[in-house]
């Protein structure tokens, strides 16, 4: 698995997947005029792309990206606490959409695909915003949460997709792709 993500590994492995990890730090950087939904799958791609010459002939390499979608604008990770706060704002009392995209790569072969998760969120008060920014600093998070976190648990009031996917990885779908790319 080409990530670094703890949650991404931590998926992974309840697929019952022997795998190590291995990371090639690569620029999150993709062209102003993708499709915001094209984003994930890009990047993924972009990640396997900065380890094609690591790879062995009988590896496969599973690089993903997640986002999130607000309006047609992705919430990418926050750089502060007041970013942090102003995205978790623009989440409140409404429905985004979490995006990941995932490349599966060989030394012959490459596929991509993603996977779209609907989220709403509850009005949240001003105070749960800042309690929740202070006392889990999500920083590493693209929309500035965590679903498997206290503000999922308090604010979440619909989900329409997969759980995993919001988590970073929607790993139902990639166990049926998986089974398809082996073929």
């Amino acid at each position: 698995m080409g990530s670094k993500s703890p949650r991404r590994v931590e998926l992974l492995k309840g697929l019952d997947i022997d795998f190590s990890s291995r990371v090639v730090e690569t620029d999150e950087v993709y062209p102003s005029d993708l499709s915001p939904i094209d984003v994930p799958s890009y990047l993924a791609l972009e990640k396997a792309n900065a380890q094609e010459d690591l790879l062995q002939e009988d590896e496969l390499l599973i690089t993903a990206d997640t986002i999130v979608l607000v309006e047609g604008i992705i919430l990418e990770k926050p750089k502060s606490k007041e970013e942090a706060i102003q995205m978790i704002r623009a989440l409140s009392g409404r429905t985004h959409t979490v995006i990941t995209g995932v490349c599966l790569k060989t030394k012959s072969d490459t596929y991509t695909f993603s996977d779209e998760t609907n989220v709403t969120f509850i009005d949240l008060l001003d105070t749960e915003i800042d309690y929740y920014i202070s006392k889990y600093k999500p920083y590493d998070k693209a929309g500035s949460y965590g679903v498997q976190e206290w503000i999922g648990y308090i604010g979440i009031e619909k989900m329409e997709g997969s759980y995993y996917n919001v988590m970073g990885l929607p790993v139902q779908k990639l166990y049926a792709e998986l089974k398809r790319f082996s073929q």
